[in-house]
């Protein structure tokens, strides 16, 4: 009997230490894990942003009252549908509506989600590729990225060279399959009406990719 009872505690005790490991392996699981989670995050968010600023641009930190912030945000919660159909926006209205802001958020809520993002504009990316031997690697790399951002669509100079390189950027981006966003001061109306071929074949194909959202000032 007594062998028994003996038997009977080790057994109850060894389980309790296995239950106790169990936890303590879990626990250390999961510490790694949010871990690499972070380091991730914080890496693709320095690849993302030019400025550190921009990470400050939350949704957390936003007017969720207004229309537009909310589109955003819905298509943020909704990022894998709009992935799978191949679906971007089109931000525009004039100087001073947080369109910009309006972008980052976006960006900052999917790279927490793992989703890599570029956040960038048309001039950066022309004086990046200018003295590049080779523009079809740049322009490809900017296509992996699984969501790409341009911000300030015209702003940028409209050289024969230039226009030729933001067409390039947009072809490849509707080739690629992946969701554009893109943020302009230009009117819908100057877009859909434009009469320069260079720029209408840009202004054609960002309309096949992107849904235009006016931003709530341009009245």
């Amino acid at each position: 009997m007594v062998c028994d009872t003996a038997k009977s505690v080790g057994m109850k005790k060894h389980s309790r230490q296995c239950a106790c490991d169990r936890k303590a392996y879990e626990e250390e699981q999961k510490y790694f894990k949010d871990k690499e989670h972070r380091e991730l995050v914080s890496r693709n968010t320095s690849i993302c942003f030019d400025e550190s600023r921009m990470e400050e641009w939350t949704f957390e930190n936003a007017d969720m009252s207004d229309a537009v912030m909310y589109k955003a945000k819905s298509y943020v919660d909704n990022w894998d549908e709009m992935k799978r159909n191949h679906i971007g926006c089109l931000f525009w209205g004039p100087v001073g509506t947080e369109k910009s802001y309006i972008a980052g958020c976006i960006a900052n809520d999917l790279l927490k989600r793992e989703v890599t993002v570029k956040m960038t504009n048309f001039n950066t990316i022309i004086d990046d590729i200018f003295p590049l031997a080779d523009k079809t690697e740049y322009i490809n790399a900017l296509a992996s990225y699984q969501l790409l951002i341009i911000d300030d669509l015209g702003v940028e100079r409209n050289s024969e060279y230039a226009l030729g390189i933001i067409f390039s950027v947009i072809d490849c981006m509707i080739r690629s399959g992946r969701p554009l966003i893109i943020t302009t001061n230009l009117p819908l109306k100057e877009i859909k009406s434009e009469t320069m071929l260079d720029k209408r074949r840009i202004y054609d194909r960002i309309l096949e990719m992107c849904t235009p959202m006016l931003d709530r000032s341009n009245v």
